[in-house]
């Protein structure tokens, strides 16, 4: 199976796991058919062709960093896979954020997943401003062929664990696109979970 090909297979086999970053530890979020959502967008450049101008992509190449300027976020990224239970594995602590191997490496043709905890036991985690993202704002991915890749962030949404939008985060796509994972909303202290996932979305531009 393709990298490309694993937006259906994860839409059908697989349970998102990003569901808890706090000191219990990560918690299973089933995927569903989420509500309607608006997502924010910049507003498109206009094109003189009626013939859409899709941004170039690149070979894949495996990201080894991961940079937010505007929220002051510099981590290294580490390797994620699935679990035996088909979940999504998360990073063991509040640092540092990870990226899933079974999705498209960023800036290859479709939706690379970087996943981060919003806080852990220690504290903050790496993605404790990541609702704070606004539509504009650039997210650089640095990988192992020396490339830095940019990506420009087009809307940042906050979804309930129980309508995680599995077609939105993991469906294919025409074009590099990136997408930021974490937690937010309330903090259950019975239960040691956040309610909800936040997740930004990003288009390639350089």
């Amino acid at each position: 199976m393709t990298r490309r090909a694993v937006g259906a297979f994860v839409a059908t086999l697989v349970t998102l796991a990003v569901g808890a970053c706090g000191s219990a530890g990560p918690a299973a979020a089933p995927p569903g058919t989420p509500p309607p959502v608006l997502v924010e967008r910049a507003t498109p450049s206009p094109v003189a062709s009626r013939t859409p101008v899709l941004p170039a992509v690149l070979a894949a190449s495996v990201p080894v960093r991961l940079e937010i300027p505007t929220l002051a976020v510099d981590s290294a990224l580490m390797e994620l896979g699935l679990q035996d239970d088909g979940s999504l594995e998360v990073p063991p602590g509040a640092f540092p954020a990870g990226w899933f191997s079974g999705a498209p490496t960023p800036g290859e043709r479709g939706p690379a997943i970087i996943v981060g905890h919003i806080d852990w036991v220690t504290g903050p985690g790496v993605f404790f401003r990541l609702a704070e993202l606004a539509v504009g704002d650039e997210i650089l991915v640095g990988r192992t062929d020396g490339s830095v890749v940019v990506f420009r962030t087009t809307g940042v949404t906050r979804y309930p664990k129980d309508a995680f939008p599995t077609d939105l985060v993991y469906g294919d796509l025409d074009h590099a696109g990136l997408r930021l994972v974490s937690c937010g909303g309330e903090f259950d202290a019975a239960t040691g979970h956040y309610e909800d996932n936040v997740i930004a979305f990003a288009e390639l531009v350089t």
